[in-house]
């Protein structure tokens, strides 16, 4: 057996480590064999190794240029490094490929919205394109007659994550305040289910649905045959075969709400919810929705899990430097962002950067992140990158963190609203989509707006200001004292105020 062939055979069994060092003695053996070039980024794209999984399909590609599947591996390791623009170029090449058309498709459609060279007409166009595949063979529903609900409103919300308490806040804020007397409530779980260790309060007459085994037309006429009035998506793109059940249209009202940060580019949707920040009415052209609006923001958020104290900024401690940060998922560190908190360091040459996210706990994506900053200008020395923990200990991160920086132009939801609940201040500017101002709609409800900025420009300008001001540390000690009393009071908690809202909508759109 040769050692390409002992290696696919690690590789098929699932010995990743295995098949990786056979792959790198074929290539010793014979640096210009493509299979084991290829072979080694597929296995170190599977270990999440992405820089070094990287490396090694650049170095196929070189020597096979128009390999389809090579460039289909490559583009998810870039986009889950942060370099969404190539990634998105490698889908492009990809899909050229009839065979592979519509998996590449849909991973335009996902990465599109956080493109920085895209816009609001190209996510609708991608997403109707991969809707056109999604939508194939399946057809909608003939609906049986409603069964009695005793004046009832029939609400479900599907999702593939009701066991993420870090990403329900919103949702189970709302879910919890519905009136249960005039409504009723079921959650269709694609995942994990709901519980209290998540933060939902179990109501004796709601239904939990466990959906994930079953295939979505099933799931669909179960749907149908419980007569649910109005179904709720809370996935949107990040579970998008989760879809397919809307496009069997098992309710009479079907909306888009909490994950939904552009269009679906589907018909099946009667509606998407959002607020003034996130969609003007100047964009309502680029949605297949209809656009409902709530007052304040659309995420409001209840914190129902433990956390971490609220402890003073570091710069209090530290002599007065202060230190930038972020806990963003590496695929939001795109070329933009990079670019933004560069020109931040080196407009003030005393400060620090601090990001944390699970992928950079993998030495080939920290050397990775830490060579795109050397190229901006950034020395290493002056960043710190650490990878995942347990909830409660990433959050503890924000206690070294004096400013949280967003990014751009996906902005942050779950990241912003644990950055501002652990007393850590968010700079923004509001952009161009919905996704880019998401981070604005959170700071406006909170009262916080100052912390937005118009643009790229009064950004950097904001925050080097604030690194030389030495009133910074006194002033940050103060906001951070009263953050979780002020947020409290104020509309990005108010889930009672949105859980309103909400079955407003739901009561009018049904008639």
């Amino acid at each position: 057996m040769t050692d390409i062939q002992a290696a696919d055979a690690l590789h098929r069994a699932g010995d990743i480590d295995a098949a990786a060092d056979a792959y790198r003695r074929a290539i010793a053996a014979d640096p210009g064999d493509f299979a084991a070039w290829h072979g080694l980024g597929g296995v170190r794209l599977r270990a999440r190794a992405y820089g070094e999984a990287s490396d090694a399909l650049r170095h196929a590609l070189r020597l096979h240029p128009e390999d389809r599947g090579a460039w289909g591996l490559l583009a998810e390791v870039l986009f889950n490094l942060g370099e969404v623009e190539p990634a998105i170029d490698a889908y492009r090449r990809v899909a050229a490929d009839p065979s592979m058309r519509a998996v590449a498709e849909e991973n335009l459609a996902i990465s599109l919205p956080g493109s920085a060279s895209a816009g609001n007409a190209d996510v609708l166009a991608a997403r109707r394109a991969w809707g056109q595949h999604l939508a194939a063979g399946v057809s909608p529903l003939e609906r049986p007659k409603r069964p009695p609900s005793g004046g009832k409103l029939r609400i479900g919300y599907v999702s593939a994550f009701f066991d993420k308490a870090n990403w329900m806040k919103p949702v189970y804020g709302v879910i919890n305040r519905h009136d249960r007397d005039r409504f009723e409530v079921h959650l269709v779980s694609l995942g994990g289910n709901p519980s209290a260790a998540a933060g939902y309060r179990d109501h004796a007459h709601d239904v939990i649905w466990q959906a994930g085994a079953s295939d979505d037309e099933t799931v669909a006429r179960r749907l149908a045959a419980a007569g649910i009035d109005v179904l709720v998506d809370l996935n949107a793109y990040s579970a998008p075969n989760g879809l397919r059940l809307f496009l069997r249209r098992p309710a009479p009202l079907q909306l888009g709400w909490f994950n939904s940060f552009a269009t679906s580019g589907l018909d099946c949707f009667d509606g998407i919810v959002g607020d003034d920040a996130v969609i003007p009415a100047a964009e309502e052209r680029f949605y297949t929705e209809r656009v409902l609006r709530v007052r304040g923001t659309y995420l409001a958020f209840e914190v129902l899990y433990a956390v971490p104290d609220v402890a003073p900024p570091p710069c209090s401690r530290n002599g007065g430097s202060l230190t930038f940060g972020t806990l963003a998922s590496a695929y939001k560190l795109n070329d933009l962002t990079l670019g933004v908190w560069a020109r931040i360091l080196r407009a003030a040459p005393t400060s620090r950067l601090l990001v944390c996210a699970p992928t950079l706990g993998e030495p080939s994506n920290r050397d990775h992140l830490r060579a795109r900053f050397a190229a901006l200008g950034v020395a290493p020395e002056r960043i710190d990158l650490e990878g995942g923990a347990a909830h409660v200990d990433f959050l503890r991160r924000y206690d070294r963190i004096d400013i949280a920086l967003d990014t751009f132009p996906y902005n942050g939801g779950t990241t912003t609203t644990e950055a501002l609940w652990q007393g850590v201040p968010v700079l923004t500017y509001a952009g161009d989509r919905w996704v880019a101002r998401t981070s604005a709609s959170l700071l406006r409800a909170a009262g916080l707006d100052h912390w937005v900025a118009r643009d790229e420009e009064e950004l950097v300008a904001r925050a080097s200001a604030l690194a030389r001001d030495p009133a910074s540390p006194a002033r940050l000690a103060t906001l951070r004292a009263g953050m979780r009393a002020g947020l409290a009071a104020s509309a990005a908690c108010d889930t009672a105020g949105l859980c309103r809202e909400l079955e407003q909508i739901y009561r009018q759109s049904v008639g």
